[in-house]
């Protein structure tokens, strides 16, 4: 498959649980010549693992994640863990790496089907526009669904005008981010346990969720770039892995 460029946005996304070799580097960090000819190569002949590049100049989340250390990285993963790291790859170490990879993927063929189909009807359906929850369907389309994808609420009614001027911009912004973050409404007049739950004294209010925490809550309309400000700081945002299994 082609070599794909990753960043800060879809790194986790792209990568899931796939076989991948991702190099990171900026191009002035003494790479190989022949590694990068090789490694373009072999993305281009090989279908089960997913060769990417990122460039830690503009990417900081994941440069942190994988602990960059300003020298060319090659990382091998597989099902989400990182296996190995190669400070300035060689192109001789290719082969290896990649036989590593497809061992994996054979070996553990049976369970990563299976586990592929459970997820496949459990999963949280991909939104491109804002989803009207309830009280009795918050804690699977917000809380929960936020271990999945960042949730923004919008708690309105109907006759807020505020409420109708953040309307339209939300509708845009759910479909340009689908896959990325999910948008959700609560109707404060007709669910009345999630008004006083969350103490909601003014609308609209804007709550974003993510790994079953909140982590941001606002009354007021916001202008649509404090709204793109806001859900990019939350796709970008780490939540530690015992915070988010805590809030499960």
């Amino acid at each position: 498959m082609p070599l794909k460029t990753l960043n800060d946005a879809n790194a986790s996304r792209q990568v899931g649980k796939s076989a991948a070799l991702i190099l990171i580097s900026n191009g002035n960090d003494k790479l190989r010549s022949d590694f990068k000819t090789a490694f373009t190569k072999a993305a281009d002949e090989e279908d089960g693992i997913l060769f990417a590049q990122i460039d830690p100049d503009s990417n900081p989340a994941t440069v942190r994640r994988f602990d960059y250390q300003g020298k060319s990285l090659l990382i091998g993963m597989y099902r989400g863990e990182v296996l190995w790291r190669r400070s300035r790859p060689w192109a001789s170490d290719l082969p290896d790496y990649i036989s590593q990879l497809n061992d994996a993927i054979a070996q553990d063929a049976p369970a990563a089907a299976e586990e592929m189909a459970v997820e496949e009807k459990t999963a949280t359906p991909l939104l491109d526009k804002p989803l009207d929850v309830t009280d009795t369907t918050f804690e699977k389309e917000a809380i929960l669904a936020s271990h999945e994808l960042p949730v923004l609420v919008d708690f309105w009614a109907e006759w807020c005008g505020p409420c109708r001027m953040v309307a339209p911009i939300l509708e845009k912004l759910a479909a340009e981010f689908a896959g990325q973050i999910r948008v959700v409404k609560v109707d404060t007049d007709a669910n009345p346990g999630l008004s006083q739950a969350f103490q909601i004294r003014s609308i609209p209010t804007i709550a974003v969720f993510k790994g079953g925490k909140l982590i941001f809550m606002q009354p007021g309309a916001l202008p649509e770039p404090s709204f793109r400000q806001l859900i990019q700081q939350a796709i970008e945002l780490e939540i530690p892995a015992d915070e988010a299994a805590a809030s499960a």
